[in-house]
């Protein structure tokens, strides 16, 4: 299998919808294509079948027998690109800090270098006993993130 060419038909079924991104995309040893695509305001099906369809009939099925899943991100996946940050923004994200603090926030703003998260905290009273609530809103590089999820909440 031609990675070259998968990976230049997979570019050429994104460029007809510039809304949509390439998230990865791997070929196993046993010729399964696998291509996870996101997109600014979602991914629909019609798109899902339209990409799998555009390099399933551009790859010859006669030269090499190969098998073709085109998806999008599930719930719960973790997030890696600036656009699928950006995509998010008002949502509560977790993340894991390459140090492994943990915060869990809103994402205010995401951009090329990183996400804006905003939260409340508890936190002993400068003066006296007890807990006061906080208000905090970091910026945290992508390159400081090691794990980043959507929390989603019914």
């Amino acid at each position: 299998m031609d990675s070259n060419k998968v990976k230049t038909l997979i570019d050429e079924a994104l460029a007809v919808n510039p809304s949509l991104f390439l998230i990865d995309w791997t070929i196993s040893t046993d010729d399964k294509i696998l291509i996870s695509v996101d997109g600014d305001e979602g991914l629909s099906i019609e798109e899902v079948v339209r990409i799998s369809r555009y390099v399933e009939n551009s790859l010859d099925s006669e030269e090499v027998d190969f098998a073709l899943e085109v998806s999008s991100p599930g719930v719960g996946s973790p997030l890696t690109m600036p656009r699928q940050f950006a995509k998010n923004v008002g949502r509560t994200l977790e993340v894991t800090l390459t140090d492994n603090q943990v915060i869990e926030g809103e994402i205010v703003m995401a951009d090329e270098e990183g996400v804006e998260l905003f939260w409340e905290a508890r936190e002993p009273k400068p003066i006296g006993k007890g807990n006061i609530t906080v208000e905090k809103q970091e910026l945290v590089n992508y390159a400081d993130i090691k794990k980043a999820i959507i929390k989603v909440t019914f």
